[in-house]
């Protein structure tokens, strides 16, 4: 480079315009777009469009809503004549769809358009100094005479094929190389020109002089002063359109055009996405876009911008940089952590104006001047991923993809998750990545497998009198959850109580798994709406020594969704706590089983769940509690193994056919009427059958009526409790049914447990009733009418 270019280049000289207007202007109406796509654009490529390529650009231009359309050369070669041939014959072209050409052969060029319901003929010559000197030798008379004489010629032939063909004409003539041609010169050019021509006037024959900034030589501004001193000096300006047709060469062709349009120019002539020779032609797509973000609407559709780009690419050969306004892929993206925040705080704004107000509002969003929705673009490509990014856009994507809104300590927390794998990977991470280091990191969904999940719970509420009411109403004193919770594959009942749900299960996994944690944080909301709704619920966990203060200090984070919104909150809970023991082996259940037995209920619950299968009811938890250690004292037990204490179980509540009493032979349930059943049937009694029959309002109380006189019981049996659930899965399904019978003995109430299985779920509830009825003869020490004592 020279150190003193002004030795070889001079800089271009201003047009004295003191008064200019065009600064104080605004560009309050779309402008009339030209696409030069099929000849200006096509001309400088270095494959140029086959007759199929130019088609497809063709439709795609019309689809968008260009209304004028250069599509070639006619006379250059037989593919422009023959495409433009086509589009006329094959009926491409709309009504209301001009199609302009140009051309030296002025008669072959007319002639490709004879018959189009509305043509535009192009004429132009290079009037500036360089131009006229060193390309064509001609004076500036020589040159102007060249403008009108060929002005002449084609009015002379479109008349003729106007009245063979009724095509409607009408005439554009360019003084190419404006910029660069002395401002008076070109208007003097054109003033001939327009009376050469003839017929212009203030409607639909409006002359267009089209003044291209062939090369862009100067700023944006002297292109304006350019077309303000034109517009103020041309002759008849209400009967002319003013077209700019800008290059880029400086990099400012959109800006000049701008400027232009306030300086009082009516048409743009471009391209879309600005292909064109050297630096391109100026793009119609960013010029209409920016119209459309200042709230007017260009009369152009690009609301699938992708299409437009699909279709330009594939027929151009260009790609499109990534960086291009509007149309390039990464336009809408911030990789920023504090651009992500600044974009994800101005979505959540804008969603809550729009629920508040239930309609549109003005678009406000940080960085993003247009909505990437208008344009058919997703959000998923606003906001990506990489190791510069931030905590806010990992929250924001977090919330697109899986329509969770982490609370901010969380989004930290997920943050340090992300960073470290961007880190090690040294490379963007999709969506896709993200929400799967989501799921991975607090294992979420099917494939993942907590430590500790929850199968079933309950909750009741602890209350008691208040001391200040005199009426002594209930007050709630707190929650018990009674649950069972799958441990490293096996199940345990725990049951804890605390203040509130989340509480009691913690208090559970104190006792339980001397697990000792407490609740720093706790969010939750709704995802979705109506009848799918569900909940998410976020919990931070601590060690009580914690300062809760110390708010850099992390805890450890678990995630629930469920229908349920306690359930989500549990599942956020032992999610935590999953992740806070890691591998960290936990406590066994210990049977220590004497009478000041460290064991619970809850204990000996989880044994026989996990090895017979039977999920007692709690009643019958405190019986068989009570029976173990009956069983201990009298054995002098200290501690029993899970092996001994199923052994127990099934010699307390027999049910194979060998070892109990009463035994369902065959049976038949009718319906008398709409409240009440009869059960008929034979019955074993101690070996010896007899036939039953008994009323009742469903099958066990019917079952209990059908037995009642067959035994010799100080008072009628009861159903105090029944209870049932499935054993195993699909075709291994069985039945499990729990019965307790009461009656009363010397003046109090005795009751005896019975468990009962079967295929089918009514008789594993009347075996259920049987067995508990058996187990009376020991407990009372009657006999059965006609039977063994």
């Amino acid at each position: 480079m020279l150190l003193d270019p002004s030795k070889k280049y001079k800089p271009y000289t201003p047009i004295h315009l003191p008064d200019r207007q065009w600064p104080n202007g605004r560009i309050t109406t779309p402008p009339i777009w030209l696409s030069t796509d099929l000849r200006d654009g096509n001309q400088a490529l270095v494959n140029p469009m086959t007759i199929a390529q130019k088609t497809r650009f063709f439709r795609e231009l019309v689809r968008v809503g260009v209304k004028e359309i250069e599509v070639a050369y006619p006379a250059a070669s037989d593919t422009d004549f023959g495409f433009v041939r086509g589009l006329i014959e094959n009926g491409e072209v709309p009504d209301d769809v001009l199609t302009p050409a140009r051309a030296d052969l002025i008669k072959r060029t007319i002639d490709s358009v004879a018959g189009a319901k509305k043509a535009i003929i192009h004429m132009y010559n290079a009037t500036s100094p360089v131009w006229r000197e060193v390309v064509f030798r001609h004076s500036k008379e020589q040159t102007l005479a060249l403008a009108v004489e060929h002005t002449k010629l084609v009015r002379q032939l479109t008349d003729e094929v106007s009245k063979t063909h009724g095509t409607k004409f009408r005439y554009e003539y360019s003084p190419e190389t404006f910029t660069q041609t002395e401002p008076d010169f070109a208007i003097e050019v054109c003033n001939a020109v327009l009376d050469a021509w003839g017929r212009a006037d203030g409607g639909e024959n409006r002359i267009i002089f089209n003044l291209p900034a062939t090369v862009e030589i100067a700023t944006p501004n002297h292109y304006a002063d350019q077309i303000e001193y034109f517009c103020r000096k041309v002759n008849q300006r209400e009967n002319i359109v003013i077209s700019l047709h800008p290059h880029n060469d400086r990099g400012t062709g959109i800006a000049a055009a701008e400027l232009a349009l306030m300086a009082g120019a009516d048409r743009i002539e471009g391209c879309l996405l600005g292909n064109g020779e050297r630096t391109g032609n100026v793009d119609l797509v960013t010029l209409a876009l920016n119209l459309y973000t200042q709230g007017i609407h260009p009369n152009l559709d690009f609301s699938d911008i992708y299409s437009i780009v699909e279709t330009v690419t594939d027929c151009n050969e260009i790609p499109v940089h990534p960086r291009h306004p509007y149309a390039g892929e990464l336009v809408f993206t911030a990789f920023s952590g504090s651009h992500q925040d600044a974009i994800k705080k101005g979505f959540e704004k804008r969603e809550n104006a729009l629920k508040a107000t239930k309609q549109e509002t003005l678009w406000d969003i940080p960085y993003l001047p247009i909505d990437p929705a208008d344009l058919g673009c997703t959000y998923e490509a606003v906001i990506r991923v990489n190791s510069q990014s931030g905590k806010g856009g990992i929250a924001y994507l977090i919330k697109q993809a899986l329509h969770l809104d982490l609370p901010r300590r969380l989004q930290i927390a997920f943050y340090q998750v992300v960073q470290s794998i961007s880190d090690k990977t040294a490379k963007e991470m999709t969506v896709e990545d993200i929400t799967k280091a989501f799921k991975d990191t607090f294992s979420l969904g099917s494939n993942y497998s907590r430590r500790l999940v929850l199968k079933s719970f309950a909750l009741t509420e602890l209350r008691e009198s208040s001391q200040d009411d005199s009426d002594s109403d209930e007050a709630s004193e707190g929650r018990r959850f009674e649950g069972q919770i799958v441990v490293d594959g096996g199940v345990r009942v725990i049951r804890g109580e605390g203040n509130g749900p989340l509480s009691a299960l913690l208090a559970a996994l104190r006792s339980h798994f001397d697990i000792d944690l407490i609740i720093r944080e706790y969010s939750e909301h709704a995802i979705g709406e109506g009848t799918g709704v569900r909940a998410a619920s976020y919990v931070e966990l601590v060690t009580p020594d914690m300062d809760l203060k110390d708010k850099a200090r992390a805890g450890t984070w678990g995630v629930g969704i469920d229908r349920d919104i306690v359930a989500s909150g549990l599942n956020a809970v032992l999610g935590a706590v999953s992740k806070f023991i890691g591998d960290r082996p936990l406590p066994d259940i210990s049977l220590s089983v004497g009478i000041n037995s460290p064991s619970s209920q809850a204990d000996i619950a989880s044994i026989i769940l996990n090895n017979l299968g039977y999920d007692i009811p709690r009643r019958m938890e405190a019986h068989f509690y009570n029976v173990v250690r009956i069983a201990a004292k009298s054995s002098g037990w200290s501690k029993v193994s899970s092996e001994q204490l199923a052994e127990l179980f099934e010699k307390t509540y027999p049910q194979a056919d060998e070892n109990t009493r009463f035994k369902l032979k065959n049976h038949n349930l009718t319906k008398i009427d709409e409240t009440r059943r009869r059960f008929s049937g034979a019955i074993i009694f101690d070996g010896v059958e007899k036939t039953v029959s008994g009323v009742g309002n469903g099958p066990l109380s019917a079952i209990l009526d059908a037995i009642q006189p067959h035994l010799n019981t100080p008072t009628p049996l009861s159903i105090r409790e029944f209870s049932e659930h499935s054993i195993g899965e699909g075709s291994e399904v069985r039945a499990a049914s729990y019965v307790e019978l009461t009656t009363e003995i010397e003046g109090k109430k005795a009751g005896v447990w019975g468990i009962g299985t079967d295929v089918s779920i009514t008789s594993s509830g009347w075996k259920a009733v049987l067995n508990a009825a058996g187990g009376f003869t020991a407990l009372t020490k009657v006999k059965l009418v006609n039977g063994t004592s």
